[in-house]
């Protein structure tokens, strides 16, 4: 007979964050959680996580923190750029540069806005693993 399991501490909202943004697992801090630069694991092989939860609509947060960052990242270099070189800013290098940063930072960025967004629904709904020790199905 074994005693009760003893959970992990809740992390700290810094924590979440902080281990989202070097792309580890927000609840545990564990590495490798990315199976090469987009695709997630299915799960956390430290703490049990699931990542992809069943609900509908769940992958859109992570989407939507990335395209806010990237346009925002797109922005405030385009106003940087403008207020440097006023009053002959260089159009067509804001253009064509504008459009490459929206085509490239997406990619780049998605990693993190996954593990951000996770951090995010962590900071609102810990993880709860099952009593019996098994790992824990997606909620849905």
């Amino acid at each position: 007979m074994s005693g009760p399991k003893r959970s992990r501490p809740r992390p700290g909202l810094g924590s979440l964050f902080w281990r989202a943004l070097r792309r580890r697992c927000p609840n545990c801090g564990a590495a490798g959680i990315f199976d090469g630069w987009l695709k997630m694991r299915p799960e956390c092989a430290g703490c049990g996580l699931h990542f992809e939860r069943e609900e509908s609509g769940y992958a859109v947060g992570a989407y939507m923190i990335n395209i806010a960052v990237a346009e925002l990242l797109l922005v405030g270099v385009g106003v940087a750029i403008g207020a440097a070189t006023w009053p002959n800013p260089p159009w067509k290098a804001l253009m064509y540069g504008g459009a490459l940063m929206m085509a490239v930072l997406p990619v780049l960025f998605y990693p993190f806005a996954k593990t951000i967004f996770l951090a995010m629904d962590l900071a609102v709904r810990p993880h709860q693993p099952p009593e019996d020790g098994t790992s824990d199905p997606p909620t849905g």
